[in-house]
Formats: C-alpha cells, sequence, structure tokens
C-alpha cells in the first residue's frame, strides 16, 4: 500500500480485544504486511506513565475532567510520535483503545456528553481518526467475570460499578449506529478463532477496497 491503512480495536473490560489485535497482527505479517501494534492510554514513554496514573486505583480522587484530559494528553503525544509516521510509512497501524473509548467511557460512562468532550478539548479525541474499528461487543457480566481473577489485579478503570460499565457498553453500541461505514460490531461471545475469522474478513475487504 501507498498509504497506510489505521485501525483501532474497542470494547468493554474482559470484551478480547487485546488478543483479537495480536492474532490479527500475526496474520498480517505472515501475509508481508508492514504492521504496528500499540495501544492506548500508552504507546510512547510519555503516554506509558499517563497510563500509570490513569489506571492506578489508588487514584480515587481524580475529578472526570482531569481523566478525560489525561487521556487527550496520552493520544495527542501518541499521534505525534508513533502513529502519524506509521501511516506516512504506509504501515498497517492496529491501536488498542483510540478516540471511541473516550466517547464510551468519559462521554457516556462518566456521563460527560459527547458534545461537551468534543468542544472543552478537541484534541481528546485526536487529529487523526482510524479508518476502521473493530468493535467487540459482549454481555457486560461475562466481560467482567473474565477479568475478575486477572493477575495484578484490576486497575481502577476496570473496578468500576458493573452500572458504569453498563453505560459503557450502551454508549459504544450508540457509536456504531452513527459510524456505520467505519466501526464494524463482532459478536465477542463466541469461540476465539471464530472471531478471528470475522475480523479477517472485515480487514480484507478493507484492504482491497485501498487498492
Amino acid at each position: 500500500m501507498k498509504k497506510g491503512l489505521f485501525i483501532s480495536f474497542e470494547g468493554i473490560e474482559g470484551c478480547g480485544k487485546t488478543t483479537q489485535m495480536n492474532l490479527l497482527a500475526g496474520y498480517l505479517k505472515k501475509e508481508g504486511v508492514s504492521v504496528l501494534k500499540t495501544r492506548e492510554p500508552g504507546g510512547t514513554k510519555i503516554g506509558e506513565k499517563i497510563r500509570e496514573i490513569l489506571l492506578n486505583p489508588d487514584n480515587k480522587k481524580m475529578s472526570k475532567e482531569t481523566e478525560m484530559l489525561l487521556y487527550g494528553a496520552s493520544r495527542t503525544q501518541h499521534i505525534e510520535e508513533i502513529i502519524r509516521p506509521a501511516l506516512k510509512s504506509g504501515k498497517i497501524v492496529l491501536c488498542d483503545r483510540y478516540a471511541d473509548s473516550t466517547l464510551a467511557y468519559q462521554g457516556f460512562g462518566r456521563n460527560m456528553g459527547l458534545s461537551f468532550i468534543k468542544k472543552a478539548c478537541p484534541l481528546s479525541l485526536g487529529t487523526i481518526q482510524p479508518e476502521l474499528t473493530i468493535l467487540l461487543d459482549l454481555d457486560v457480566k461475562t466481560g467482567l467475570s473474565r477479568i475478575k481473577n486477572r493477575k495484578g489485579g484490576n486497575d481502577r478503570i476496570e473496578k468500576e460499578k458493573i452500572a458504569f460499565h453498563n453505560k459503557v457498553r450502551k454508549g459504544y453500541l450508540k457509536l456504531a449506529k452513527t459510524s456505520r461505514g467505519r466501526i464494524k460490531i463482532v459478536k465477542a461471545d463466541k469461540e476465539i478463532d471464530e472471531i478471528q475469522k470475522e475480523i479477517k474478513d472485515i480487514v480484507i475487504r478493507k484492504l482491497r477496497s485501498k487498492e
């Protein structure tokens, strides 16, 4: 490809997006495609420091506004240092969470509203948007049960009440309805291989459309 392709993976806690992203990366590399895997918050040295602050369970007093701005700061650094250069070089960038997470978690989960986030800090949503987003949809109780005994314990976001996570899931589904061309819903309650096959088919169609 002469131009890169930006693909994000989204979903509630425990939906399996990281596993599916890694499987897709492995497949694409075997096909000779240049791939960059990254994540949010994080992706850079600065971003990983911000990630530690955001996800530390001890930071219970963090305001939702501070949370939103920290995610935005991590994303801005991520774009300029990692994502934009990779896309310019023609790589496929696979990102574990991106701007839709801010809209779902802060906009819906924290009841901040989409219009407020867009007006308050446009940089929170990034200056580059994915061409394709894979939304792994899963029942909240199932997702949380998967991460219940996660090594190292649950982070600050994972520890939120189930009502919060339900609002996040509903938010994701609302976003998908308004961005049908970009956001593709993949049910995450199936076998890993079956889910991966569906994702591969979606990505292959996208790649062919760019040829």
